[in-house]
């Protein structure tokens, strides 16, 4: 007896970020060094049982990627974390809840631009897990021409479907910019992506 218990890991927090959801923490103050933690969960659906997560059992860095053991991105789940160190653990430290498909974050998407005579194809790739590929994202897409305001905006377009653009009435620098955008409640958006420019119809 006498023994200091381990303390608590701290601002434990569930964060929907860049179509993930993360749970991630600081080390309670005082930790020793060979700290390591282990992450569990519940949702909605079953509130009276705390599910492990094989990949973050004793693990040493200080956040747990949850997208893909979520059992359904239509409740909410809270998670919950604690500190092993030699034969010492500290009391669980609690979430507030979040439900990935209300809350998801979303980044914007990169875009593939192929430009062949009169056309642009443009393609979207999202920096998705394969467990919510399924789900209907899709995406807008601006184009304008460069130091004009005004966009042509080609909107909710299915994630793996490409936009041709028939670009002979075109001459000049264009530019391209696309957001990434998915139907909960409202729609939710991601930014906009960095601009990428092409110059069209060039003589010589």
């Amino acid at each position: 007896s006498g023994h200091v218990q381990l303390p608590s890991p701290q601002n434990v927090t569930l964060l929907s970020k860049d179509f993930d959801m993360i749970l991630t923490w600081t080390p309670g103050e005082g930790s020793p060094p060979d700290v390591s933690y282990t992450v569990r969960y519940k949702s909605q659906e079953r509130m009276d049982k705390w599910i492990k997560v094989p990949h973050c059992k004793n693990i040493h860095r200080t956040s747990c990627n949850l997208t893909c053991v979520l059992p359904n991105f239509f409740v909410k789940v809270w998670a919950r974390v604690k500190a092993v160190s030699g034969g010492f653990q500290s009391p669980w430290a609690e979430s507030q809840f979040k439900e990935y498909h209300l809350d998801v974050e979303l980044a914007p998407p990169v875009l593939n631009v192929n430009v062949t005579n009169n056309l642009i194809h443009v393609k979207a790739s999202f920096p998705l897990a394969t467990c919510v590929e399924s789900l209907s994202w899709m995406y807008d897409l601006n184009l304008w021409e460069a130091g004009s305001e005004e966009k042509k905006q080609y909107e909710r377009n299915f994630r793996k479907n490409t936009v041709t653009i028939n670009t002979t009435a075109l001459r000049g620098n264009y530019c391209l910019s696309a957001r990434s955008s998915f139907q909960s409640i409202d729609f939710k958006y991601s930014k906009f992506s960095q601009p990428l420019c092409v110059l069209l119809n060039h003589k010589g």
